[in-house]
Formats: structure tokens, C-alpha cells, sequence
């Protein structure tokens, strides 16, 4: 699909998309928004694709947001039912989803990036909540995201005050997995990506769904006892991968992951070449 505002590339198992309109610091528009929800649907559909990385094009920004100057020109206009970005209201995904922030992260794009599973954050990144100082409010799930993962008190620092919080700060908060040299952040969250594509695709869509829902039910003796009915964990035990792991491990060789699929060998490679000695 030819797409305007964005870029997405695809790199064996790996899904890779850009925000390009860094002449306004990538902030999102409605047509780049239904862009990005076109992108995380075929993502999310293509059983090649495994891991999506999404970052910004540019040097200065992520995404700064909402594109208040559009909006104030053309006026309010319809989003996608999945919310900012495509992403922040999607809640059926279960293939994991990195953000490789390349510098500001503000408004809906700090919400963008708390949405995805996994944060790499350049160093010379900067989160913001600043709906506030113009009269609005982060309702794109920045505040209730926000508070899960770094809790009540520093999430109201952020949220009430609208102050920025650079790559440093983010990381000791715990809402930044890993800081990067300045430019680097899409190398590194690759890293991560290969990391992630090590494991079985089945295993981490369970992973992630088991811990999302998880966080969601009334306490731990009611997610234990749940989750083995989650459909993600479901998959996973069903799968041909559930035996050629511990077939693999016995036999001191590295898994060949089919991800519930036939195996295809004019697929992408189920996963990246690997460094060392199988387990």
C-alpha cells in the first residue's frame, strides 16, 4: 500500500514503522492517523510479521502529538476506532510492539510510546504530558497508562505540571527500557527486536496477553486462575512450537519456530541468526 504520511518497511519477521512528517515534528494529523491504523491492521493480520518497531522520521521528534494547527484549520475530524496512532486504543494485539524514540515524545506521542510494550529512548529524547497548559487533557490512555507503570505520585508530577522529562529521567521512572546514543535508538530497539524473535512468536504473544490481562483482574489468585483460559496461552499450548521447543533444548539446537503456521521456506527467515551456542 502506497502510504503518504508514514513509511513502513518490512525486514523478515520484523515490521518497521516511521512517522515522516518531521516539517511539523511528526505530530499526527486524521489521514496520518487512519495511515498508521491501516498499518498496525496489516501488522497485526500478516502472520509473517512478528515484532513492529515504530519511531519517528527525523532527528528533533517522535511525535509531538496532535496536530493542534490542523486541527484548528479543518476542525475536528473522525479517528480510528483504535485510537491515536492507530495503536492506543487497540487492545487485541498481542505481537509485540517497541517505540524507538528518536526525540520528542509529547502529547498523543507520549501516549503513542507508552502504548507500545517496549521503549528505547535516545538521549537526547523528551516526554511530555502538556495537554494541560492548553486547557486540555491526555485522554489518548497517557493517564492511565502512565500511573500503572511508574505509579500514582510521579505519574501526578507529570500529568498535573505538564514538565518535561528527558531520556534519563525516564529510564530511573521505569517507563524507558534503554537509553541510547544519541541517534541510535532504532539500532538499539532492533537489538531488542532480536532478542524478542528469539522465543517463540506463540509464547510471546501469551507472555505479553497474560501479563496485560493479568494486571487487569482482581488480584493474583484470580489472574492464576485465569490464565490458562486466556486465548493467547491457548494458541501457544496447541502449537506445533509448544513441542519443537523442548525438542530443540533437548537435542542442544536452535528452535525453528513456525508461529502456528506451516513451516514455508519462502518465508522470512522465522528468526535472526544468532550469536554463542544453542542452550
Amino acid at each position: 500500500m502506497h502510504y503518504e504520511f508514514i513509511s513502513v518497511a518490512q525486514e523478515a519477521r520484523l515490521t518497521l514503522i516511521t512517522i515522516n512528517r518531521p516539517e511539523v515534528l511528526n505530530a499526527l494529523h486524521p489521514p496520518a492517523h487512519h495511515e498508521l491504523a491501516t498499518a498496525f491492521d496489516a501488522f497485526q493480520h500478516d502472520s509473517s510479521q512478528w515484532v513492529a518497531i515504530v519511531t519517528g522520521a527525523g532527528e528533533r521528534a517522535f511525535c509531538a502529538g496532535n496536530d493542534l494547527k490542523f486541527r484548528v484549520a479543518e476542525g475536528r475530524q473522525r479517528m480510528p476506532g483504535s485510537g491515536f496512532a492507530g495503536l492506543t486504543a487497540r487492545f487485541d494485539l498481542d505481537k509485540p510492539v517497541l517505540a524507538a524514540v528518536n526525540g520528542l515524545a509529547v502529547g498523543g506521542g507520549f501516549e503513542l510510546a507508552l502504548a507500545c510494550d517496549l521503549i528505547v529512548a535516545d538521549e537526547r529524547a523528551q516526554f511530555a504530558l502538556p495537554e494541560v497548559r492548553v486547557g486540555l487533557a491526555a485522554l489518548a490512555g497517557g493517564l492511565h497508562r502512565l500511573p500503572r507503570e511508574i505509579g500514582l505520585k510521579a505519574a501526578m508530577g507529570i500529568a498535573l505540571t505538564g514538565r518535561r522529562v528527558d531520556a534519563a529521567e525516564a529510564s530511573r521512572l521505569g517507563f524507558v527500557n534503554e537509553v541510547a546514543p544519541a541517534g541510535g535508538s532504532v539500532d538499539i530497539a532492533r537489538r531488542w527486536a532480536e532478542e524478542i524473535l528469539q522465543g517463540g512468536p506463540l509464547a510471546v504473544r501469551a507472555a505479553k496477553q497474560t501479563i496485560l490481562r493479568g494486571l487487569d483482574e482482581r488480584g493474583l489468585s484470580e489472574a492464576l486462575s485465569l490464565q490458562g483460559q486466556y486465548p493467547a496461552v491457548l494458541a501457544m499450548y496447541a502449537s506445533e512450537d509448544a513441542i519443537e521447543g523442548p525438542r530443540a533444548f533437548a537435542e542442544k539446537r536452535f528452535p525453528r519456530w513456525q508461529g502456528g503456521q506451516l513451516a514455508d521456506e519462502t518465508a522470512p527467515h522465522h528468526y535472526p541468526a544468532r550469536k554463542g551456542t544453542p542452550p
